[in-house]
């Protein structure tokens, strides 16, 4: 008898600064709609419609996460990978608890 185990999945991480949370997200733009596609490992997939050129899709995942987890969008900013699929995403003003909350009921 053989026996395949399926792999856990890991839980999204989340860090905690002074000022919110720091977010991990892997993005793929020029996708049909804007959507949050669910987790990938510790990282949160985001699909937006906005191509990959000039910014567009990081003011589109900025605006995207703003409204998931009720932040001002001045307050959401990309802080590393602006030109990667791969980034991190500050938010502030949010607590980790909380915006576990939301992002759980996607």
């Amino acid at each position: 008898m053989r026996v395949t185990l399926e792999p856990m999945p890991q839980a999204l991480h989340i860090e905690t600064t002074a000022t919110g949370i720091v977010l991990a997200v892997k993005v793929v733009p020029g996708s049909s709609r804007d959507a949050i596609a669910g987790q990938l490992g510790g990282t949160l997939k985001i699909k937006v419609s906005a191509p990959p050129e000039g910014g567009k899709a990081n003011r589109a995942v900025c605006n995207l996460l703003a409204k998931t987890l009720g932040a001002a969008i001045g307050d959401v900013q990309v802080i590393s990978g602006r030109t990667q699929p791969n980034k991190r995403i500050a938010v502030a003003g949010v607590d980790s608890r909380a915006a576990m909350d939301r992002l759980k009921n996607l």
